[in-house]
């Protein structure tokens, strides 16, 4: 095991490490406590990752392109507070980044080393937010008890806390007297007023709450950060060595019963596929199974189809991973099974799009739109990785999942929305302005657009929106480019103020 060299300084490299925390903390409470993430999110990520990594030059695995590339995905995704306002990737992204920096901080800080594409990491980074951390929340006291004793001597500790007794009785009667004195003088009132604004109506409620948060905050940062500095031994020899390749010699099923499976399977699948072809290309000009409308076709096995083709997926994986490969007939039969699942990912997709023609677009069609292109891809890999064993699946599949999130957030969902939304109006006259109006500050500008020169009777609802985006009361740290672009555009509508 390697461990950090210690600081020549007096004070010591854990008291260092225990005061970053804590300027960790504080810039923490100051950009979040109660306010809405915007141009904060990135900025504190980044003040974590210097804390987290400021002696990289002890403990740091090598770095490498997959190292890099999570960094660059963590960057990106924590932007997106201060670009983007779409409400349901801004709740997913609360949860996603906060797991990608435990992974990452873990691959790259771990004692076991283990490789970025082993799941054992998963779980590597849980014991280190739990376990590691935990344990050491004895050592914050510690080193209190110990710079304190030596510094101070008896007379000292006594004088300190004689002091602290002092300031305690003291603060609450300060608290009274200068509010009786800035009642009875203006001259004073106007001098206690121009303090900072932050400062001059923090409660005694609020004071309090701050400061639990930052101390709280400060111990688990300190805490998380010690889990790697000092971590449980890690055992080396064959086991520790298995764990750092990541190679592992699963038990293989018995390939007659693989063979059996994907044949029975596969029958149906083909069947269906039979018949979905004598109308599946047909659909588009009007040439619908047993007289249904588009609506009725479109909603008619839709989700039936999704849930078919994931199945299909997790069985294409599993035999890929547990299967005999060098087997022809089993490579064969995953070629008809990969080749059916991407026919009934045709089919549902095809569904879902004459689905938005009759009902219009939304946030959840847009999505479903977005994981059938993904499962495609995928498929795609796999069906490369039938023919090339080589080819290392678990890699490709993480690179092109973390790519793929990071370009839904960049794509601008609520924008894509609102052209689709007003492309089908100019085609068919239908369209749901209650809905539209409901989209983030992403859309407003395209909706703005519209309401001046082909939709007049928009403009009211994007007053009541301006309204309320008027009323919010945002910080520097708030910030967001999104509603910024939103407040211009609907300033720029005749009849509303500047």
């Amino acid at each position: 095991m390697i461990y950090l060299n210690t600081f020549r300084k007096p004070m010591g490299r854990s008291v260092v490490a225990l005061i970053g925390a804590f300027v960790l903390a504080f810039a923490h409470q100051y950009l979040f406590y109660d306010n809405v993430p915007g141009v904060s999110y990135p900025l504190f990520v980044i003040l974590m990752y210097m804390y987290l990594f400021h002696d990289w030059r002890d403990r740091l695995r090598e770095t490498t392109g997959f190292g890099w590339f999570m960094f660059v995905v963590i960057l990106m995704l924590s932007v997106t507070y201060a670009l983007f306002s779409n409400p349901i990737l801004y709740s997913l992204n609360l949860v996603a980044v906060p797991i990608l920096i435990f992974i990452h901080v873990t691959y790259m800080r771990g004692a076991k080393r283990l490789a970025w594409w082993n799941f054992g990491i998963v779980n590597d980074a849980l014991d280190h937010v739990f376990s590691q951390s935990l344990r050491h929340i004895p050592t914050v006291f510690r080193i209190f008890k110990v710079s304190t004793a030596r510094k101070m001597g008896a007379e000292q500790k006594s004088t300190l806390g004689k002091v602290f007794i002092g300031l305690l009785i003291a603060m609450p009667l300060l608290i009274i007297v200068i509010s009786l004195l800035a009642s009875a003088d203006g001259v004073f009132n106007r001098f206690v007023n121009g303090a900072p604004r932050w400062i001059n109506s923090l409660s005694i409620g609020e004071g309090f709450s701050r400061g639990v948060w930052i101390i709280l905050c400060g111990v688990l940062f300190f805490c998380y950060l010690w889990g790697f500095v000092k971590p449980r031994r890690v055992k080396t020899g064959t086991a520790g060595k298995l764990q750092e390749s990541g190679e592992h010699d699963p038990a293989k099923i018995d390939s007659i019963i693989l063979t059996t499976l994907l044949l029975s399977v596969n029958a149906v699948y083909v069947l269906f596929v039979a018949v979905q072809f004598s109308y599946l290309f047909g659909a588009w000009d009007g040439g619908l199974p047993d007289g249904k409308t588009y609506a009725e076709y479109a909603r008619s096995g839709f989700l039936e189809l999704v849930a078919v083709s994931v199945i299909n997926f997790a069985l294409l994986m599993i035999t890929l991973v547990k299967g005999d490969m060098s087997r022809r007939r089993i490579a064969a039969l995953l070629y008809i099974l990969i080749g059916c699942s991407g026919v009934m990912l045709y089919s549902a997709y095809m569904r879902l799009v004459l689905y938005e023609e009759v009902y219009g677009y939304t946030y959840i069609r847009f999505l479903v739109h977005a994981f059938m292109i993904y499962l495609a891809v995928l498929l795609v890999i796999a069906a490369v990785r039938v023919r090339m064993h080589i080819l290392p699946l678990a890699k490709c599949y993480i690179v092109i999942s973390l790519a793929a999130y990071v370009f839904i957030n960049y794509v601008e969902m609520d924008r894509v929305i609102a052209e689709n939304n007003i492309e089908r109006y100019k085609e068919t006259g239908k369209i749901d302005l209650h809905y539209l109006s409901s989209l983030s500050a992403d859309a407003i500008p395209t909706l703005v657009n519209f309401s001046e020169h082909e939709y007049p009777d928009m403009k009211n609802l994007l007053v009541n929106k301006w309204e309320t985006i008027e009323v919010e009361d945002l910080r520097w740290s708030s910030f967001n480019v999104s509603v910024f672009r939103a407040e211009k555009a609907l300033n720029e509508i005749a009849g509303m103020p500047h």
